[in-house]
């Protein structure tokens, strides 16, 4: 039977659609941001742990290589030192450091982490996120998955129990279907079907916007159970939020009337507050309420942050060293959006911890900030202070679908251009 479709009004940042089969009771979840347009993965950058997935004889790549992959993949994210890559079917492939889990299958075979491995999922994936040592499944059903670890000031607190890791996939604890998941270097963010946020993970910089400056180490007296599992974050009024995104120490959220909120980290106003103070709680940030402007994509790094308008122009805030704004020699720190230029219009954003990445809707893909870690595809080690185009013979007649930055390592999804 064909599948009956409702559609939920939203504005234009994102759109959520139910599916209810007929003769079934299961609800299928939809968001703007799950990925269907499906390629090959690119990567390049440091590979001392297995992120590149080509082998343990390579460990560096200064242009972007192929991955050997079972099937066609559909999202790639680039985590600290691992690397998550969803399949047109559903499957999740992961490669890198499986230290504390990050990759959520059996890695006992002697460098069976250099290489894609699939990860045993029993439902059907449509998103996936990862931080420096945890990942993320979203189903199509609404239900959350989670692996590996995440990590404090101190060291390991744990995944969905005080300091247990888990090396294998476990189901989250929720009462609400969730459509969009996000993650941070150790913190994770859950947007649900009823417009509610749900944050889990580390507080100490205030990035799950639900926990105290007096509770953020390690939960305080209420322990680590306060920060492990998922809890609701509370703002001030009724108010349906739609989307979210992370960067490493913060979060933002996307309100239905198109309000941005945002919590964590602002030491550098990279959360584009006027005070450099951390925000323990959700702050309604004036800076981007602009009647013309629409905020499409968001991603952050360690101390900066990228924002995209619906026209397809790249804004950035927060620290400048290393070039990591793309403002050129001699910027300086920004407290709100400012325009980067020299790109064609964008349709998608990453950042890694000092690195940023654009891919325009042309199918070209944009780096510039540091260049230590040869993330920025450039060939070298210099830092680029304004955007520059990556070149390299896989990206020749291929075009960048999606790109996603992590700590030492940059993934690129592209595919050929007489299939586009």
């Amino acid at each position: 039977m064909p599948a009956k479709k409702t559609a939920t009004k939203r504005k234009s940042e994102a759109v959520v659609v139910v599916e209810e089969n007929e003769g079934s009771k299961k609800v299928k979840v939809s968001h703007r941001s799950h990925c269907k347009e499906a390629g090959q993965v690119l990567v390049l950058g440091q590979g001392d742990v297995g992120q590149l997935g080509l082998g343990e004889n390579t460990i560096e790549r200064k242009k972007p290589a192929l991955v050997s992959l079972p099937e066609e993949i559909v999202e790639v994210i680039a985590g600290g030192m691992h690397t998550v890559c969803l399949s047109v079917t559903g499957q999740v492939y992961t490669f890198g450091c499986n230290d504390e889990g990050a990759l959520g299958r059996d890695t006992s075979e002697e460098g069976s982490e250099m290489v894609p491995g699939k990860v045993v999922l029993e439902e059907k994936v449509v998103q996936v996120s990862a931080g420096d040592s945890h990942t993320a499944a979203l189903t199509e059903e609404g239900a959350v998955y989670l692996w590996g670890s995440f990590r404090d000031n101190s060291g390991v607190i744990g995944l969905l129990e005080p300091m247990k890791t888990c090396t294998l996939p476990i189901k989250v604890p929720m009462t609400e279907a969730v459509v969009k998941i996000a993650s941070g270097n150790d913190h994770l963010i859950l947007v649900t079907l009823e417009g509610n946020l749900y944050s889990s993970g580390t507080a100490e910089q205030g990035q799950l916007g639900r926990v105290p400056e007096r509770f953020s180490d390690r939960g305080g007296r209420k322990g680590l159970g306060r920060l492990l599992v998922p809890q609701m974050v509370k703002v001030q009024g009724k108010v349906h939020f739609v989307d979210a995104f992370c960067g490493a120490y913060l979060t933002f959220a996307v309100s239905k009337d198109g309000y941005m909120y945002g919590f964590g980290l602002s030491n550098y106003h990279q959360l584009g507050t006027k005070s450099t103070k951390m925000c323990f709680e959700p702050v309604k940030l004036t800076c981007f309420k602009n009647s013309t402007t629409s905020w499409v994509d968001f991603s952050g790094g360690q101390h900066h942050s990228l924002c995209l308008d619906a026209e397809g122009q790249v804004y950035c805030l927060g620290r400048a060293e290393y070039g990591r704004l793309g403002l050129g020699k001699g910027a300086e720190e920004k407290n709100e959006p400012t325009p980067v230029t020299g790109m064609e219009p964008v349709c998608g954003l990453s950042c890694g911890a000092s690195v940023s990445i654009a891919v325009t809707r042309e199918g070209s893909v944009y780096a510039w900030g540091m260049g230590t870690n040869l993330q920025l595809g450039t060939g070298g080690e210099d830092d680029e202070w304004s955007p520059v185009k990556m070149t390299g013979k896989q990206l020749e007649n291929r075009a960048v679908l999606m790109a996603s930055s992590g700590g030492q390592h940059t993934v690129l999804l592209v595919k050929d251009k007489q299939e586009s």
